[in-house]
């Protein structure tokens, strides 16, 4: 043999092996760094509904008792969430306004507090928001948190109703609409809390800025609402990150040059080998008694099949016939596939399973020593990994 078709052939045997641990090293995972895929348009919507109470805090309202000043107040939204940080609802609210104003003429005077009449207000319309999830955008996206908190900003375009005497008396009040229409602003802080996949209870803490129309100052009015709420999502309420590859590092270049080095001594080794057996005369060859019987199987399998069987059952009757004779049984897997942990159980079960069957084919247990070989049996290169996964049986020494 050349010495360059020796050395390819260890080349090649090398490569093969890098190869092959490199593929089974890199990994697909999910990397929130890489950004979030959006799902489609028709995932992560929600409907949502609130209750709670509404306080009027203008100067001239703080003249009646702060809890005279609690009102109803409720909103119905429908919104989406965009991404896990950003989302937007659309709704309707309805708000009361408890406070003072001037020039209603109101009558009895227990109706009034320090000469200015009391007033009460209703509030509905359209309204509007530009969500931010705080706790996924400081804390990450978890599919599973049970607590969220997010950030709300946006408007609402009111239209206003309110109390007017009936007559001159001022005895008797009944609701009118004021014919104004009002652009509010507001922004507040929704904690949710998650019970299922797709139902939430929060609490909403809102400050509503407007034009407060209800005196002739017409000073803006600061409105501040508590509200209970309940949201229920729609469809696919999670989000997934991109999976990546993850490479192994770059190995380090000695440990293939050593193993080069190796290689080149081996072969002027073979090649003195060579020389020398070609300088001898012929000699007569000695055959290497080969395994009583050997089971073969197909890769990550152990169990024995029918043909197999009948193989064991024969190498059974011929153990049974010399009973003082021991035999070694030997589990064998490749090392070019799977991990070592996955090809040591295979060889323990594979080993475990011939023995088991030829104890179960009248074999005493005594004759029979299972042991397990961690290389590979023909160390041939992957082309011939097939006659590594094995179970061999010999006669013992």
């Amino acid at each position: 043999m050349k010495k360059s078709s020796i050395l390819a052939f260890g080349l090649a045997l090398l490569a093969g092996s890098a190869v092959a641990q490199n593929a089974q090293e890199v990994t697909y995972v999910e990397d929130p760094s890489q950004g979030y895929l959006f799902n489609k348009f028709s995932s992560n919507w929600f409907i949502q509904a609130e209750g709670g109470v509404a306080v009027g805090f203008t100067d001239k309202d703080s003249k009646r008792n702060f809890s005279d000043r609690f009102a109803p107040a409720a909103s119905l939204y429908v919104g989406k969430w965009f991404s896990p940080i950003i989302g937007a609802r659309l709704g309707a609210d309805f708000l009361s306004v408890k406070g003072v104003g001037e020039g209603l003429g109101a009558r009895p005077w227990e109706n009034q507090v320090d000469g200015l009449d009391k007033t009460k207000i209703n509030y509905a319309g359209p309204g509007f928001d530009v969500m931010i999830n705080l706790t996924n955008w400081w804390c990450g996206y978890k599919p599973n948190r049970v607590y969220n908190a997010y950030f709300y900003a946006g408007g609402a375009l009111y239209w206003q109703m309110a109390k007017f005497p009936k007559n001159d008396a001022a005895t008797e009040f009944e609701w009118k609409d004021t014919k104004d229409k009002l652009i509010s602003i507001r922004a507040g802080i929704t904690q949710e809390f998650n019970l299922s996949r797709h139902f939430a209870l929060g609490l909403d803490l809102r400050a509503v800025a407007f034009d407060n129309r209800s005196d002739m100052n017409r000073k803006t009015a600061i409105v501040g609402e508590a509200l209970l709420s309940a949201t229920y999502k729609f469809g696919n309420t999670e989000w997934s990150a991109p999976v990546v590859p993850v490479c192994p590092p770059a190995e380090n270049c000695d440990e293939y040059r050593a193993r080069l080095q190796a290689a080149d001594a081996r072969i002027a080794d073979l090649e003195a080998q060579l020389k020398a057996c070609l300088s001898r005369p012929v000699e007569k060859q000695v055959v290497v008694k080969a395994p009583l019987a050997t089971i073969y199987y197909p890769c990550g399998v152990y169990r024995l099949t029918s043909v197999d069987r009948k193989v064991l059952n024969s190498v059974a009757n011929v153990m049974k016939a010399d009973t003082s004779k021991k035999f070694t049984l030997t589990g064998w897997a490749d090392n070019y596939t799977g991990t070592d942990a996955i090809n040591t159980r295979l060889r323990e079960n594979r080993v475990n399973t011939v023995k088991n069957q030829l104890v179960k084919y009248g074999v005493s247990a005594n004759q029979l020593n299972a042991t397990t070989n961690n290389g590979n049996r023909v160390d041939l290169g992957d082309k011939c990994l097939t006659l590594d996964r094995a179970v061999t049986i010999e006669v013992a020494e």
